[in-house]
């Protein structure tokens, strides 16, 4: 970040931990670096990029004119707070991941870089119904990160309360709920938008998408008529299991032979009959085991519950990281209208989506790119800043930051605030004492 203070104004200003200075001659303007946040009387701010290296500001824009001596000082520490994602409305499209120019551009531009170039053998896999298997390990990985996670929270659950409305999906981690009237579940207009909080379970921190379980990942797309007969599992479970997690209940069709392209969307299988039978080159790693709720033991001590807070975030990160790697190779779609997700190259065919304005797509989904928050959609909940005083003040509601709910979770449990939420949990922002003072705030 620069900040410039013009001389002209009478101020003091004290540098932290000053790494360099620099002075232009030509424009009259000293050039500090230092790394924390300093706020002077009058700033004014001219640029945030912290990932740009120290350099002089463009001259050819003041070439000619007699510039005041300022000093500009640059700040590399992150930003006080970050928006939330957008959140879009019912009557709304989701925007595609990459805009349609560029992925025109790109097709264009492998057109024009293939032309000359012997043509390929054939696809490389995972499209070619062949397993990638350099992923199957991070497949498995994946899973057991997520099955950990459901382990580890319904043990958090018995230290850190968590508040869930009874009306609408909003959630609320601490002893006692928002005062926010944010609910438009069943009655609100009569509650006047007022929550009613009962305790959460496992289920409303971690939403469970649920998608179509596919016996073979290339074949045909599933009709509107077989909908009911197709079995659904959670998203995340049918991408580890195309991934190459072996899952006796969810069969799955395992290719040794690439497939023979007969035309854009025809193919057949090769011949495997001559193929030995298949044996494992490597152990397949041992898959964790959900326990039963009756069988969940809480921490004892506050160094335990730091330390299963600290897990508890580490297998968050972990299913996360590993399923956005999972996503660039195996493609994952998402309705652009409603939450639908489809693992697989094509969306299925059945027409349930109710989203606005379904009858004129008569029913049918508009599948696009799904991206990670769409598979594992992060829940935001209010940061609780004060844990002493836990009951938050609706005048103060634009000064309170977010942060998913499983990262507040652990929060409140005693582990370290990763640097990616920092930003949007406010913790740098100072939250005024009373009314009155945030009032005065402009």
């Amino acid at each position: 970040m620069y900040i410039c203070i013009n001389h002209d104004l009478t101020c003091f200003l004290s540098v932290i931990d000053m790494s360099s200075s620099l002075v232009s001659p030509e424009f009259g303007t000293t050039f500090l670096s230092c790394s924390q946040r300093i706020i002077p009387p009058k700033v004014g701010i001219l640029r945030s990029n912290p990932s740009q290296s120290l350099r002089f500001l463009d001259s050819s824009k003041y070439s000619g004119k007699k510039s005041r001596q300022s000093l500009v000082i640059r700040c590399s520490n992150n930003p006080q707070n970050v928006d939330l994602p957008r959140y879009y409305s019912k009557k709304e499209k989701k925007p595609f991941p990459v805009p349609i120019v560029e992925l025109r551009r790109a097709a264009r531009q492998r057109m024009k870089s293939s032309k000359g170039q012997p043509k390929r053998s054939g696809p490389p896999p995972p499209k070619n119904g062949l397993l990638v298997q350099s992923m199957i390990p991070l497949a498995y990985a994946v899973l057991n990160a997520r099955t950990s996670l459901i382990n580890n929270l319904k043990r958090l659950l018995k230290v850190v309360p968590v508040q869930a409305c009874k009306y609408c999906n909003e959630i609320h981690v601490g002893p006692i709920g928002h005062p926010f009237r944010s609910c438009q579940g069943q009655n609100s207009s009569i509650r006047k938008g007022k929550h009613e909080w009962v305790d959460a379970v496992v289920e409303d921190i971690i939403v469970q998408i649920e998608a179509y379980h596919l016996y073979d990942r290339l074949g045909k797309r599933i009709p509107h008529e077989e909908r009911f007969s197709v079995p659904r599992i959670p998203a995340l479970i049918e991408l580890c299991i195309q991934a190459g997690v072996e899952l006796p209940k969810y069969p799955t069709k395992r290719r040794r032979k690439p497939i023979i392209r007969i035309g854009k969307s025809e193919f057949v299988d090769a011949d495997e009959s001559e193929l030995p039978d298949p044996t494992p080159e490597s152990p397949i790693p041992e898959l964790v085991t959900e326990t039963p709720d009756w069988e969940i033991v809480a921490p004892c001590n506050e160094e335990e519950i730091t330390l299963l807070a600290e897990e508890t975030l580490k297998m968050w990160e972990k299913m996360r990281g590993g399923a956005k790697r999972l996503m660039k190779m195996y493609p994952v779609r998402v309705c652009g209208y409603c939450p639908e997700i489809h693992v697989g190259p094509t969306g299925h065919k059945a027409q349930n989506c109710g989203a606005y304005k379904h009858q004129q797509r008569n029913g049918q989904h508009g599948w696009q790119s799904a991206v990670l928050d769409d598979l594992i959609p992060p829940r935001y909940v209010w940061h609780v800043p004060n844990m002493a005083e836990p009951l938050l003040q609706k005048e103060l509601r634009n000064f309170y930051g977010q942060a998913p709910a499983v990262v507040e979770m652990c929060v409140q449990g005693g582990a370290a605030v990763p640097e990616q939420y920092k930003g949007t949990m406010r913790l740098d922002v100072g939250i005024p004492s009373s009314v009155r003072e945030a009032e005065m705030v402009v």
